[in-house]
């Protein structure tokens, strides 16, 4: 069974390192990544991600000066089929809240992990190994997914 076998029922819900990975064809993660972004392009895997995201990939381009690039991030996050991204209301905020108090996750990650809840995601695709197991959500590593792994 591969990473799209292990993701379903769905939806997934992405966090940022996968979008980076993805856009900035990183060699190490890019052959695990596009399989996903392809099944949600094609309707097969519905996605989801946190506003957070959109924040957190185009702070590089951002300093860079490359808003070609920064474009690109922002397209991908809001004009992708399969693609949901979650806006931060307050019911989200109060879940990431109550997160940090019981499993003390860091702020970002209590942001990703209570809009993944929010939208009923069965898995959470990372490569975050501070994010525990949580019930009803499962934590799928992408490190776990490359040969040799």
């Amino acid at each position: 069974m591969g990473l799209i076998d292990d993701l379903q029922p769905g939806p997934v819900a992405l966090d940022t390192a996968v979008f980076i990975y993805f856009i900035e064809e990183d060699r190490r993660f890019l052959d695990i990544v596009k399989p996903v972004f392809t099944a949600m392009d094609r309707g097969v895997l519905e996605g989801a991600t946190s506003g957070l995201t959109l924040l957190e990939v185009l702070v590089a381009p951002y300093r860079a000066d490359n808003f070609p690039l920064a474009e690109r991030y922002e397209a991908l996050l809001t004009q992708s089929r399969g693609l949901r991204l979650v806006d931060l209301d307050r019911s989200v905020l109060k879940s990431a809240a109550l997160l940090r108090a019981r499993v003390r996750l860091k702020p970002p990650d209590a942001i990703q992990v209570a809009a993944a809840l929010a939208v009923r995601c069965t898995a959470f695709l990372t490569n975050d190994r501070k994010i525990p197991a949580m019930p009803g959500l499962r934590i799928l590593q992408l490190r776990d997914y490359l040969h040799g792994a």
